[in-house]
């Protein structure tokens, strides 16, 4: 129960993953007998309870994730060209 009667809203998040990963998840899934999306929110949920809440690190785990640069430009690459679409057409 949330204080005063508030009530936290859920929010709705879609990872993807590299084969490597979704293969693992799919294995792990299987041999917990439970839904993938079940078993990724438990994990997810556990990784940023861990997390370092200090600012100062976002950067160094930032650049901890393989591709996450050139992902950033490529995705600021296809802004500038105007390959993107609407929000209210999502």
């Amino acid at each position: 129960m949330y204080p005063c009667g508030v009530a936290e809203r859920s929010r709705r998040i879609n990872v993807t993953l590299d084969q490597d990963y979704a293969r693992k998840l799919a294995s792990l899934a299987e041999r917990t007998h439970v839904q993938e999306g079940t078993l990724a929110r438990s994990l997810l949920s556990s990784a940023l309870d861990e997390a370092d809440p200090d600012a100062s690190r976002i950067t160094e785990i930032l650049d901890g994730i393989p591709g996450a640069w050139e992902r950033a430009q490529e995705a600021i690459d296809q802004a500038r060209r105007g390959d993107t679409v609407p929000l209210s057409e999502l």
